[in-house]
């Protein structure tokens, strides 16, 4: 194949990258993790002050890429950072991770389509009972549903990001309308008032626990700003206004994260909005809080405004993570890192369309599992970003040290030293026994049969990658001969000298 038809198309315009990392940022979890996890676990307090100090520090993370971005604007993001800090070792776990971590997500928003049409159009879909898991009822009307909307969002990216990118502008504005007319709603009722908001934590946990438990979640909750430099090849503009993008993105979903919580905690007082949920679960009914603070405030109206919303967060969600999937596969194929298969062109849409169909395979798993186990997937996306997080700041760090500029560099090193320090703190809450956010055992058993897919993947392709000089791995990743590596056989400078990979 041709470096020709090697290439993506430069069709990302700022405003269609800021929809994009908005949209992947705002998902399913916005509207539905209220009033199962939010609340619940940390209380209104708890929950703002975890997400302040979550986008605070993830931001520095978001600094960091924009470091990497500059440094090499090629798709991969964080893998092929990896491999300019670490080494292709190092690039596989960081890659495989992210791939965990994004394709989870993907399977999270279409999960919820089944919840949003439940509440829309109540018993319509829910026909051909298969069975039941943690509680929830999965129907073959529901799989039919899920189903046609991964195959729809994944025709759209392999038709080419043109349209995908216009199109997740036009969603990511809908999804902020929507947000903005519930909190209102929520606010103009009868019954809202700031005593709703009380127990400020929740009452079983220390303040302290309540925010750790939400702040070790931030790699999940803002996860989609680094769907930017997954697309870094196809900017149509200068690189180094990735920064700011990121960092609006972030601050932009806070800002909508925290409205949607704030309307489900102050139409009733919360606890009360909490048991109504619980006795809802305990009856078969479907429970989301959400959806009930909308139709308190806007009645059958509440349906549409919700909706709007939520089906411009699903949506800008999954196109957001197909784009940033396929961009992460297409660039280990291209290093040999995963099989070359990986990372095929299109020759008429130019987009990396079997990349593309593996994702389509994977999400449709998604169906057959039911609402409850997206807890487990929440838990999994979390630790998959934060190695993508820890390894970029690293290979930020590597960088900065190896390169002759010395212009803010210790304020870019303090920037990278609070991004790894996020990314240590959040994995370690997720995965040491007796955090307050430790994972929970079905989490645990999914992660094990993803890292067990990886060990094949890598060692299936080991023997092509790892026989190949350095300066073609590089030039496969990063697009180039000429960037420098920092990781073995490095000149006094930082500067990699012609090596081969190790065996």
């Amino acid at each position: 194949m041709s470096q020709e038809q090697l290439e993506l198309n430069k069709s990302f315009s700022p405003a269609q990258i800021w929809a994009l990392a908005l949209g992947a940022i705002v998902g399913w979890g916005c509207f539905v993790l209220p009033g199962d996890m939010f609340l619940p676990q940390a209380g209104i307090l708890g929950t703002l002050i975890g997400f302040a100090v979550g986008a605070f520090l993830i931001c520095f993370v978001a600094v960091c890429y924009s470091y990497m971005i500059k440094y090499a604007p090629v798709a991969g993001g964080a893998f092929a950072y990896a491999y300019v800090g670490f080494g292709p070792t190092a690039a596989f776990v960081c890659g495989w991770a992210l791939v965990l971590g994004y394709v989870a997500i993907i399977g999270i928003d279409v999960a919820a389509l089944a919840l949003i049409f439940r509440f829309l159009f109540p018993g319509v879909f829910e026909f051909g009972a298969l069975y039941t898991i943690a509680g929830w009822d999965v129907y073959m009307g529901e799989v039919l549903l899920m189903t046609a909307g991964t195959l729809i969002f994944g025709w759209l990216n392999y038709r080419g990001t043109s349209f995908a990118g216009q199109f997740q502008v036009v969603l990511t504005f809908m999804l902020t309308i929507g947000i903005l007319a519930l909190f209102t709603g929520a606010v103009s009722l009868e019954t809202a008032h700031m005593g709703n908001l009380l127990p400020l934590f929740a009452e079983h946990r220390s303040a302290l626990s309540c925010v750790l438990i939400i702040f070790a979640i931030s790699p999940f909750l803002f996860v989609g700003f680094d769907t930017v430099p997954q697309a870094a090849e196809e900017f149509t503009f200068d690189p180094a206004r990735a920064r700011n993008i990121m960092i609006v993105a972030i601050l932009c979903g806070v800002a909508l994260y925290s409205l949607v919580t704030l309307a489900v905690a102050i139409a009733i007082p919360y606890p009360e909005m909490l048991a109504k949920m619980d006795a809802l679960r305990a009856s078969g009914g479907t429970a989301w809080a959400t959806g009930e603070v909308a139709s308190m405030a806007f009645g059958k109206m509440g349906a549409v405004v919700l909706a709007c919303a939520v089906l411009g967060a699903v949506c800008t969600g999954i196109n957001g993570f197909y784009i940033a999937t396929s961009r992460l596969l297409l660039s280990m194929a291209r290093g040999r890192i995963l099989p070359s298969w990986f990372g095929a062109i299109h020759p008429t849409y130019r987009s990396p369309y079997k990349a593309i169909l593996f994702t389509i395979a994977i999400v449709l798993l998604t169906p057959f599992a039911g609402r409850s186990v997206v807890v487990w997937i929440v838990d999994m996306s979390s630790v998959g970003t934060g190695i993508g997080y820890l390894f970029t700041c690293l290979a930020a760090r590597r960088v900065l040290l190896g390169s002759n500029a010395v212009s803010g560099l210790n304020t870019r090193l303090f920037c990278c030293a609070m991004g790894t320090l996020a990314s240590v703190l959040s994995i370690v809450l997720l995965l040491v026994p007796g955090s307050p956010a430790y994972i929970s055992e079905a989490s645990r058993w999914c992660m094990f049969t993803w890292v067990v897919m990886g060990v094949f993947f890598y060692y299936s392709n080991r023997s092509e990658w790892a026989k190949l000089p350095e300066t073609t791995l590089r030039e496969s990743i990063l697009g180039s001969r000429d960037i420098p590596v920092f990781f073995k056989d490095q000149d006094p400078q930082g500067v990699a000298q012609p090596q081969t990979a190790t065996k």
